[in-house]
């Protein structure tokens, strides 16, 4: 698949500061941080605090799709098509 710039869609400012700020995040960050809250979690449960484990369990998958969002930054993000020109 060919990868074309079209100057019609290019990131707005506030999103190029975002992926810049972001791409300097190691994507590890995110995968501990999610077993981090599933930890949490399970030890909140243990000690009876259900919905607090509830609510601390339910951070897994935000911080799992941060990472995701980390690693489409580094491979796709607005700066490939700026280094490219």
């Amino acid at each position: 698949m060919k990868n074309e710039f079209n100057p019609e869609h290019e990131e707005g400012k506030v999103a190029k500061a975002i992926e810049e700020q972001t791409a300097k995040l190691p994507s590890d960050i995110f995968l501990w941080a999610s077993f981090v809250a599933i930890g949490a979690s399970l030890t909140l449960k243990i000690m009876g605090r259900k919905h607090t484990a509830l609510f601390v369990g339910q951070w897994a998958s935000p911080f799992l799709l941060l990472g995701v969002y980390n690693k489409l930054v580094k491979l796709e993000g607005h700066d490939k098509n700026d280094k490219s020109n």
